[in-house]
């Protein structure tokens, strides 16, 4: 169907430039001190992302326990996980990609007796302080691994962590202050001296204050660097201000008499109300070290509301939010929106929270906006655009996803930084782009269709979108969109009209020409416009799955569960004047032949044609001239979900249910390339602008950016052929110089075994007339010196191809006589050390580096095993050509027998020459039948 008289060349190779997959699943989060690395769990595993870039650096090898709690060390040098089984973990940080997971350094198998939830590493990377779920709190030497305090008497599960160690610089001498602070879940604060344990007093394991102002659990814990101030906050909506040394600034205080003697206990100071339930609290850092004066202290709180206040402790006021709800969520959206872990990096000025929906958010404080947001698990995808809110600059920059989800993600296509849209209130279906990509429409099953534009920026790629204009009118969901081709002139906004198919069976037409394609949210009480409906059309017995406009906009495509596709022509007009847009469909033929509902409709670039994808398994490519099947592409194992034109219609790529991506070439109906990197159901497809990129998303959360490799594998093809050229050129140089040495050695580096073959009968059929050649092994003592030297993992190949020449009679004497060489010139332990060497080789290539003594031994038993499948499949063919020799030598003298009596005893008295028989050849046989025995 397609012409392929142009220059443009069939695409061949698509290769995964990269993928994104679940990010943040679970458990806790880390971040680096300077915001750049960041470490979160997927499922049991631990995985080090590097933020910048978008990559992932490593996973850290788990024990198939689910991860409790994480940390990293200040200097993000270590990572401590701990599992619940219950044992910790500790890992070296690697600070280049790893392609093998990174294994712990020590393991303490049962570090509680009980879960551990909360973990902290004081600022020096030293200690560690772990609390479990049965009120045990242990404090570990990080460097040494052995514990050094062990605190018992919490009325629960430990809720909080927090060391303190003070350094105040307007104090000359030094304080020798080391305390641990917790909370637990029977309201309590406690404070520990760790220095005082010296005297190994069981007195000194009491706690040396128990605060008490809490009446639910505190979740958050932070102290000034001075150690002066303390704050805490809960879940009982209530953040608490503690004056650590009340005796001087005169506050009142009382006398606690529990630890070691009477010592003053730190006074509550201040209350402040947040009006939410706390998960975390943290005191902010102005440039300097924390004002020791409680009226300067500013501090944070995260919680149920999913947003991230600033407050004041002298006004007790909220100075302003990082994060703005312009929604009012409900029910379980509010839920999902719960921030519950937040952490402040303050070399960075930068707050990153952790939300209930797995996904983790960076807010700046010094502009006061979100800088990044991290998508931690985006369920079953089930659509894709591109999308171009800064053409004609860069095209493709942002892709949009449909997930099983209220929420639309949009993505950046250079790295993890994403954007969640809100405006549906149940999961989005479908989408599709217009005006270039600046403009995209969502289906939902909210029974609307919402239309997305970017909002403004200056000189700078715009990230945030909004919602512009919604469809509403639908009684079922909406299950597939499409918009305007066509870019029109003259016009405040490039798409027309759009269409919108449901499962009530309907089409409806949309007059979108008053849709602005820039986001405003200035005016704050101005709403989405709602569009007009031009008209609504019946068009099939079920659900519609799929809608594609023609890229004239003159003809409309439909896919429906009843197992047809139907073509209508669009009749459109412009509003003019006082005369409003007008627009309808008329059904011009309807494809039949598929036996399984038609899932996806694609109109082609170039030419005339109609590809559709079904149940049942097949890609069939319709003429709309006449409406009839022209093409049929097989091949899937299963329903074929998309399907779209690339290369001038020249080839078509699809996506099913199988999991696979197939590029199929349109003229012959074959596939060229079968692209696999999903465990699911491929639901979402989407080809870019210049087609050198194809995206492919599927049931498994994972998105994977295909990229198109073709130019580069045909040039790598061609410099590899030019390289065998020369290779083979150097071969025959050496055979025409009699230099067996290197011809042997480029044979086998060229992985021919036929010419090697060819090499070695030649050597036997050319008798040598030096001395030297003739009491050799193998007739040609330039051979023999070759095969004395040869290295470990060439004679290890060499040897393959003597077992694969063993089997065949006709080059069994070949193999044979290289055998009983390689054992009269090598000794066994060569043969061992060769199998070895090459086992060691191919697991550095296969699985990148690794630890020596793990590699060594796995290499040395790897190539043992295979000398051992080597020498069994030998030995059977081998005493099958010694029994042939035997039965030969047995019938040499029968012939002999005949011989002798068919004279008559003409020649009796003379010597007659008998036939000779091979002993040579006879004793390379027998070798390894004795080698066996």
């Amino acid at each position: 169907m397609a012409s392929t008289g142009g220059k443009s060349k069939l695409k061949t190779v698509y290769k995964n430039k990269r993928s994104i997959g679940p990010l943040h699943t679970c458990g806790s989060v880390a971040v680096s001190g300077d915001g750049s690395r960041l470490v979160t769990c997927v499922a049991e595993e631990a995985v080090l992302t590097n933020l910048l870039t978008g990559e992932e650096i490593c996973r850290f090898a788990g024990d198939t326990q689910s991860i409790t709690s994480l940390c990293l060390t200040p200097s993000a040098s270590q990572l401590i996980i701990f599992t619940s089984a219950p044992s910790l973990r500790v890992y070296e940080v690697p600070t280049s990609p790893a392609k093998n997971k990174i294994h712990p350094i020590r393991v303490v198998a049962r570090a509680h007796d009980a879960p551990v939830h909360v973990c902290t590493i004081d600022p020096s990377s030293t200690y560690l302080a772990s609390g479990s779920a049965d009120g045990v709190v242990k404090v570990w030497d990080i460097k040494r691994g052995y514990v050094t305090h062990i605190f018992k008497g919490h009325g629960g599960i430990v809720s909080a962590l927090k060391f303190n160690f003070p350094r105040d610089p307007s104090v000359v001498v030094p304080q020798n202050i080391l305390q641990l602070i917790t909370a637990s879940v029977d309201t309590r604060i406690r404070i520990f001296d760790l220095t005082a344990t010296v005297n190994k007093d069981q007195s000194a394991l009491r706690p040396i204050a128990v605060l008490e102002g809490h009446v639910s659990v505190p979740r958050g814990l932070d102290v000034t660097p001075d150690g002066k101030w303390l704050i805490s906050g809960g879940r009982d909506s209530v953040v608490l201000v503690w004056n650590m040394h009340p005796k001087s600034t005169g506050a009142k205080s009382t006398e606690n008499s529990k630890g070691k003697g009477k010592s003053i206990s730190p006074a509550l100071a201040q209350t402040i109300p947040v009006m939410e339930r706390v998960e975390a609290v943290g005191l902010l850092q102005t440039g300097h070290l924390v004002s020791s004066s409680a009226s300067q202290l500013r501090f944070y709180t995260a919680g149920e509301k999913g947003i991230i206040r600033i407050w004041d402790v002298k006004d007790s006021s909220v100075l302003y939010s990082l994060s703005q709800v312009t929604d009012p969520q409900i029910g379980d959206q509010e839920e999902q929106r719960q921030i519950v872990e937040a952490v402040y990096l303050p070399s960075i000025s930068t707050i990153v929270s952790v939300h209930a929906d797995q996904n983790i958010l960076f807010h700046d404080l010094s502009t006061r906006k979100l800088t990044r947001q991290l998508i931690g698990f985006n369920d079953e995808i089930v659509d894709a655009v591109f999308l171009s809110p800064n053409a004609p600059k860069s095209v493709d920059s942002h892709i949009a996803f449909a997930t099983n989800s209220s929420l639309i993600r949009v993505y950046s296509t250079a790295g993890l930084d994403a954007r969640l849209l809100t405006g549906h209130t149940e999961i989005v279906l479908s989408l599709d782009r217009g005006a270039g990509g600046k403009l995209f429409a969502s289906g939902s099953k909210d029974r609307s269709v919402r239309l997305w534009a970017p909002a403004s920026a200056d000189n700078e790629l715009p990230t945030e979108w909004g919602c512009v204009a919604i469809c509403e009118g639908h009684a079922e969901s909406v299950g597939a969109v499409a918009m305007s081709r066509n870019l029109g002139e003259g016009s405040t906004t490039s798409v027309q009209f759009m269409f919108s198919g449901s499962q009530d069976r309907t089409i409806k037409m949309w007059y979108i020409g008053d849709v602005p394609l820039v986001f405003d949210a200035s005016p704050p009480g101005q709403g989405a416009m709602k569009c007009k409906s031009l008209t609504t059309h019946k068009a099939h017995e079920k659900d519609i799955n799929s809608l594609d406009i023609a890229p004239n906009d003159r003809l409309l495509a439909s896919g429906s569960q009843d197992r047809t596709a139907k073509v209508y022509e669009i009749d459109f007009s412009r509003a003019t004047g006082d005369r409003s847009a007008h627009g309808e469909i008329k059904l011009l033929g309807t494809c039949k032949g598929h036996k399984r509902g038609v899932w996806t409709v694609k109109f082609g670039r170039t030419e005339r044609v109609l590809a559709t994808g079904s149940g049942d398994k097949t890609v069939k490519l319709w003429n709309l001239e006449d409406f009839t099947c022209v093409k049929t592409f097989e091949g899937h194992t299963n329903s074929v979900l998309r399907v779209d034109f690339i290369n001038h219609g020249m080839q078509l790529v699809s996506s099913a249910s199988d999991g696979l991506v197939k590029l199929w070439n349109v003229r012959e109906e074959e596939c060229i390339a079968t692209m696999d990197n999903h465990e699911d159901k491929v639901w979402a497809l989407a080809v870019s602008t210049d087609e050198r990129t194809i995206v492919s998303a599927a049931a498994d959360s994972v998105v994977t950016f295909w990229e198109d490799c073709t130019e580069e594998q045909e040039r790598e093809n061609e410099t590899k052929r030019a390289e065998l050229v020369l290779r083979e050129q150097d071969f025959m140089n050496y055979l025409s110089l009699h230099d067996y040495r290197r011809a042997i050695q480029l044979a086998l580096a060229m992985q021919q075994p036929g010419r090697l073959l060819s090499l070695f009968k030649d050597i036997r059929a050319t008798p040598s007339e030096s001395a030297a050649d003739a009491s050799s092994v193998t007739g040609n003592g330039a051979v023999d010196e070759v095969l004395r030297t040869l290295g470990g993992s060439d004679l290890a190949r060499l040897l393959r191809y003597v077992r694969d020449w063993n089997p065949n009679t006709k080059t069994s004497g070949v193999a044979q006589g290289v055998l009983y060489a390689v054992m009269k010139l090598r000794s066994a332990d060569d043969v061992i050390a060769a199998f070895t060497e090459e086992a060691h080789e191919g697991i550095l290539q296969s699985s990148g580096q690794e630890s020596a003594k793990s590699t060594t031994s796995g290499s040395t038993t790897s190539g043992n095993t295979a000398l051992k499948e080597l020498i069994d499949a030998m030995i059977p063919y081998t005493e099958r050509h010694l029994s042939r020799m035997d039965r030969l030598v047995q019938d040499s003298f029968v012939v002999d027998y005949i011989l002798s009596e068919m004279d008559d005893g003409m020649f009796d008295g003379q010597d007659i020459d008998t036939m000779d028989v091979d002993t040579e050849v006879t004793s390379w046989i027998t070798f390894p039948a004795n080698h066996q025995k």
